[in-house]
C-alpha cells in the first residue's frame, strides 16, 4: 500500500514537471510584418507579405488583424486578382478573393485559440498562412520583451 502511494506521488510529481510553460506577454498593441514570400525558385510571383496587429490584454491575445500586401506595397483588397481594374479571369479572381478572405479567418482563430498551435492553413490560402504565422511570431516576440 505504501509503495503504491509513493509510486502515485512520484508519478504526479514527474507529470507536473513535464507541463509546458506558457509565454507571458506584456499588455499593448504590437505590429509585425512577414518577409516577402518567395517560391522555391526564388521568385515572388506577386505573393507579397503580411502585416499583423495584435492586442494583448491581461497577458492574452484579445484582438488581431491581418492584412496582406503585394510586394510593391499595394493592399490586397476587393480588387486583388483583377487585371487593369477588371476581372479578366474569373477563376483566378475567385481564388485570389478566397485567399484574401482567409486573413480575417486566421486573425479570428488566433484570438479564439490564444496561440498559433492548432491553427491550420485554409485550403487556397497556404501562402497567407505562412505570412500570418511569421508575422504573429514576430509580434509575440515583441510582446515578450
Amino acid at each position: 500500500m505504501t509503495a503504491a502511494i509513493l509510486a502515485a506521488g512520484l508519478a504526479a510529481a514527474v507529470l507536473t514537471g513535464c507541463g509546458s510553460k506558457k509565454a507571458s506577454y506584456k499588455d499593448g498593441t504590437y505590429e509585425a510584418q512577414s518577409a516577402v514570400y518567395e517560391n522555391d525558385d526564388g521568385t515572388d510571383d506577386g505573393n507579397g507579405y503580411g502585416v499583423v496587429s495584435l492586442t494583448i490584454k491581461d497577458g492574452k491575445i484579445s484582438d488581431c488583424s491581418f492584412t496582406t500586401y503585394e510586394a510593391d506595397g499595394t493592399k490586397k483588397d476587393e480588387d486583388y486578382g483583377k487585371e487593369d481594374g477588371r476581372i479578366a479571369n474569373k477563376d483566378y479572381y475567385n481564388k485570389a478573393q478566397k485567399a484574401n478572405a482567409s486573413c480575417a479567418e486566421y486573425a479570428s482563430m488566433l484570438v479564439q485559440n490564444g496561440q498559433l498551435d492548432g491553427i491550420d492553413s485554409i485550403s487556397g490560402a497556404t501562402i497567407n498562412y505562412k505570412e500570418f504565422k511569421e508575422a504573429v511570431e514576430l509580434a509575440l516576440e515583441q510582446a515578450q520583451q
